[in-house]
């Protein structure tokens, strides 16, 4: 009898992980669907770079790169806004090239017509393993940040990207939570103490254990609180993603206590 009872948990068990991921994967699978018609702009590809080995590896690894980036675009929207009717910012055109320069990324541009340099010399550097699995990674972990900051909303009443850190700390923490909560990087890859303000992968991190932790929505809540809360502030937006008994400072502690980098 106990064997018997024993076997019937143990299937009511996989019965409700198999109905778990199967709801998950619907989920999913919906999310995809309202976006897959959404205009995410033009995209215009341009190899500046196409004698570089660089370029060439690219290529081997994104055969069509129009619409891989296109489909990293919508990943981008389905994790900031709940639906193409939300108050989104509009994208006309995104000049997409390689460059053969130091860095590894980066986006410039506004009002409309976007523009994102990936460095061949970074996607070397990538390769030098000839790991075609990390760069492939690396280079769709790089795109979804660089896209985050095309569509992502912007904090008002606080001065700019430039002269106020506020500012900065949510705009680089939003686009690697967007990296984070899309697998685009490693556990291995968080970054360990730190601050809110520090952005990055500090504040990315953060971002997706509240995600995970706190509001499955907490994200796409963030952006949109920059709608909301002005003049804007993280424990406004806080306050006004997760509730009023809520404060950044007594999250951020918690966080850190629940993620082993300090003691109680």
């Amino acid at each position: 009898m106990k064997a018997q009872l024993l076997l019937i948990s143990i299937f009511l068990g996989l019965a409700g992980i198999s109905a778990c991921a199967g709801q998950k994967a619907i989920s999913e699978e919906k999310t995809a669907d309202i976006w897959k018609d959404y205009p995410v702009g033009h995209i215009v590809f341009d190899d500046q770079a196409p004698e570089t080995e660089g370029s060439k590896v690219y290529h081997r690894i994104v055969t069509h790169p129009q619409d891989y980036i296109a489909e990293q675009a919508r990943t981008v929207l389905a994790t900031l806004y709940d639906s193409p009717s939300d108050s989104i910012v509009p994208v006309d055109t995104i000049h997409y090239s390689l460059q053969d320069i130091e860095g590894v990324s980066a986006k410039d541009g506004g009002n409309g017509v976007v523009s994102i340099f990936y460095s061949t010399r970074h996607i070397e550097k990538s390769f030098a393993a000839n790991d075609t699995a990390k760069l492939f990674f690396e280079t769709r972990g790089v795109l979804l940040h660089e896209l985050t900051h095309a569509y992502q909303l912007e904090p008002q009443g606080i001065g700019s990207y430039g002269t106020n850190r506020v500012f900065w700390a949510f705009i680089e923490g939003m686009a690697d939570a967007v990296r984070v909560a899309n697998g685009g990087f490693t556990p291995a890859d968080r970054p360990k103490g730190g601050n809110y303000m520090d952005g990055y992968r500090t504040t990315g991190y953060f971002f997706v254990w509240l995600k995970d932790n706190k509001d499955k929505d907490f994200l796409r809540k963030f952006n949109r609180s920059t709608l909301e809360v002005v003049p804007w502030s993280f424990d406004g937006a806080i306050k006004y993603a997760l509730g009023n008994e809520y404060d950044i400072d007594s999250l951020w502690h918690e966080y850190q206590v629940a993620v082993g980098d300090i003691q109680e």
